[in-house]
């Protein structure tokens, strides 16, 4: 097999404190390989360095003969995806249409965009268009999609940009995380037609069960070194892997008093009451008619898949979308649009979802983003008294995580961020805590730390949860309510209510 790229004795700084370090490492053509680890091990790092896009790709990565990294290697990643949106927002230009509408970047212009047009292949594309089912979509904006259709666009680009007259590396990142079943069969299937000798692929994993069809060889990958790679039948077998699998977190008994709100909800005063309320964009109908209450003794799960409406019925009830002004939404006795501001809605409110963990760029520190709960901020503007760091250190201490109070909010890892994300949530004692998708991106030690704290928050403290999910049966075992999105036979999705 020819070597398309090796790596020798490579030492890449992470941090001030930290730096990945490969003795040895060679990707062959035909080869699949799976990096696989828990969060903050060094995948996406060793990706990078491999696509020529770290500084020190040039000192320790070399690449056979023909074999150009920019035209060759492509990569499908929450990177990349949310690059892709940052650039279509920037370039919006609604404000300046009679229409006051911008579609942006259509599914099928970037999709095409990935090859020279002299090298167009219809066939190819109508066969990656008809196996990702994208044909609804290709004349849609990407920013109007959801993340998990967005996924499949962007695998659809990277397939499409397969050169058969030289060597390719496929680099998917987490390629199924946030992605409902449905669509994590449809991807499965798409990308094995591709898992050929002819082709090469890398998968960057952190849960056994994501792990493709058709991966020939894993590196198991822990504290930024590989610590075990090989043929995947070898490694599967090896205490580097074993390990990992049989790692599990130790969760506290109990939340310290002083940490719980002594506020308790009327009992028969619903905490969100909503009376035929819809919601569309444009022309699109996302739901209508929908009728619920939820009650102090509810903790809630709001499923579907893709693109059905979740995120939008979120931002209805956490004050986030101005479309539920003059319709009848009531939040904690108060009707929505009877004088109340944005920030008395924020106060009685604590979140943790994807979009807000990528708002937190570098600069600030572990308690700064905790203690920025209290003003609802992102980042740390207004002075902080003892009180707000103390109780901030308090909940950071009861996630095991207090070592990290000086470090930089970018320098730790993914799950540890998002524990982070969950302290500044809870500092301000939230009546309704909401949680997007909130074991996205985690591995199964860090989605088992979180729904088992969740647990105890729901049932020690009087936060209710709000816990939305496209994965069968995650969910904290306090769920005892259900809104649950499902196809409506005029089209589009229904929300249905149900009890646990």
């Amino acid at each position: 097999m020819t070597s398309l790229i090796t790596i020798n004795n490579a030492l890449c700084r992470v941090g001030r404190h930290k730096s990945l370090k490969v003795e040895k490492l060679e990707i062959k053509q035909g080869q699949h390989w799976c990096f696989f680890g828990p969060n903050g091990s060094g995948k996406s790092l060793l990706a990078n360095l491999l696509a020529g896009r770290r500084i020190e790709s040039g000192n320790y990565v070399h690449y056979s003969n023909g074999f150009e990294p920019r035209r060759d290697l492509h990569i499908v990643s929450f990177e990349e995806q949310q690059r892709l949106w940052e650039r279509d927002n920037r370039l919006d230009i609604s404000d300046y249409t009679d229409s006051a509408t911008d579609k942006g970047t259509s599914v099928l212009d970037l999709i095409k965009d990935s090859r020279p047009v002299k090298d167009e292949d219809q066939s190819l594309l109508d066969d990656l268009t008809e196996q990702l089912c994208l044909g609804p979509y290709l004349d849609k904006g990407i920013r109007f999609l959801s993340s998990g259709q967005v996924r499949r666009v962007l695998i659809a680009r990277a397939l499409y940009a397969f050169q058969p007259s030289s060597a390719q590396i496929l680099v998917l990142d987490d390629p199924l995380e946030s992605i409902d079943i449905g669509s994590q069969r449809t991807i499965r299937d798409a990308i094995s037609e591709f898992l050929k000798e002819d082709f090469s692929s890398i998968q960057l994993c952190r849960r056994p069960s994501d792990i493709l069809p058709g991966i020939t060889h894993m590196a198991v990958m822990k504290e930024l070194k590989i610590i075990e790679h090989g043929s995947i039948e070898s490694v599967e077998t090896k205490e580097a892997y074993l390990h990992f699998l049989a790692h599990k977190p130790t969760l506290p008994n109990n939340i310290p008093e002083k940490m719980i709100s002594k506020h308790v909800a009327k009992e028969r005063e619903p905490l969100i009451e909503m009376l035929d309320v819809k919601a569309s964009y444009g022309e699109i109908q996302i739901f209508k008619g929908f009728s619920w209450s939820m009650m102090p003794s509810h903790h809630v799960l709001i499923e579907g898949p893709n693109g059905c409406g979740k995120s939008t019925l979120l931002s209805l009830i956490d004050g986030e979308n101005h479309k539920a002004y003059g319709q009848n939404v009531t939040l904690f006795g108060c009707k929505k649009g009877s004088g109340e501001t944005i920030w008395d809605l924020k106060s009685k409110f604590g979140v943790v979802s994807n979009e807000l963990h990528n708002k937190y760029i570098k600069g600030w520190r572990v308690l700064d983003v905790v203690v920025s709960g209290f003003f609802d901020s992102i980042g740390l503007y207004d002075d902080s008294g003892a009180k707000e760091k103390e109780m901030a250190a308090e909940w950071l201490s009861f996630f095991g995580i207090e070592s990290l109070v000086k470090n930089y909010y970018h320098e730790v890892s993914f799950g540890q961020q998002r524990l982070v994300l969950l302290a500044r949530a809870m500092v301000k004692k939230p009546k309704i805590l909401i949680l997007d998708e909130p074991c996205v991106g985690l591995d199964d030690y860090h989605r088992q730390l979180i729904l088992g704290v969740l647990d105890l928050i729901g049932k020690q403290t009087h936060t209710r949860l709000i816990y939305v999910s496209h994965v069968k049966e995650e969910k904290p075992s306090c769920i005892n309510s259900r809104l649950s999105f499902v196809p409506d036979d005029g089209g589009g999705y229904r929300i249905v209510t149900s009890s646990d």
